[in-house]
């Protein structure tokens, strides 16, 4: 099972733009076509607020729920949180949900070090098995900030490794295929057992900062048959 958490803002509680949950309509049909055969369900979830509001962190407790109707309605199946941007933190904190196996966060967005005293945790992520995958031109949300994540939750899990996107922006649209397709392996592989594609089994592999700082080449998944 896979649950993808759209991106949002910094505060609101209207309801989510249209056009935020359909920007997540290619990584929707990407991973439908990739888990077809293992019998992989995609749901997009609908957030309540277009914010993350403060301590209120309305998409987590969304993704929260999102996870118990899994339950609910699955019984004991594994869970894939996807997120993006402000999803991406969602996706990242919810993680701890004993439903949960593992985490794709793409673009995230977290708090600058000065706005809060205490950094997002990361013990929840122990366990799991984390990409987080960010574009080094991205001027919308810090990606030095999300490596700093990624090496403090390699301390306290293994199974973490953070891809660079060189030269692309917040919406990763130069390299929108490669993303795509290194999505679908990771998820094929961490809740199949697929065996994981050459870059992204070394990048879980190595210790830091090359498993954290590992570029995405340009055509990745070129070669994957699915």
């Amino acid at each position: 099972m896979a649950l993808l958490l759209p991106g949002g803002s910094p505060a609101g509680l209207r309801r989510p733009a249209l056009r935020t949950l359909a920007a997540q309509r290619p990584l929707v049909q990407r991973l439908t076509r990739a888990g077809e055969t293992q019998g992989l369900v995609v749901h997009l979830v609908r957030y309540r607020h277009r914010g993350w509001n403060g301590s209120a962190a309305h998409p987590v407790a969304d993704a929260r729920w999102a996870a118990d109707e899994v339950v609910r309605r699955y019984g004991d199946v594994p869970v894939c949180l996807i997120g993006t941007g402000m999803g991406a933190r969602a996706a990242l904190r919810a993680a701890g949900h004993p439903a949960v196996t593992t985490v794709l966060a793409i673009a995230p967005w977290l708090p600058e070090p000065e706005v809060v005293l205490d950094p997002d945790p990361v013990r929840q992520l122990a366990g799991r098995r984390v990409l987080i995958v960010h574009g080094t031109n991205d001027e919308r949300t810090d990606p030095d900030l999300s490596y700093r994540l990624a090496e403090r939750a390699k301390k306290v899990n293994r199974d973490v490794c953070r891809f660079e996107v060189h030269s692309d922006g917040h919406a990763l649209r130069h390299h929108r295929p490669e993303v795509l397709a290194l999505a679908a392996d990771f998820v094929r592989g961490s809740l199949f057992g697929h065996h994981y594609a050459r870059p992204l089994a070394d990048a879980l592999a190595a210790p830091p900062p090359l498993g954290l700082r590992m570029p995405l080449a340009s055509g990745f998944g070129a070669s994957l048959r699915y």
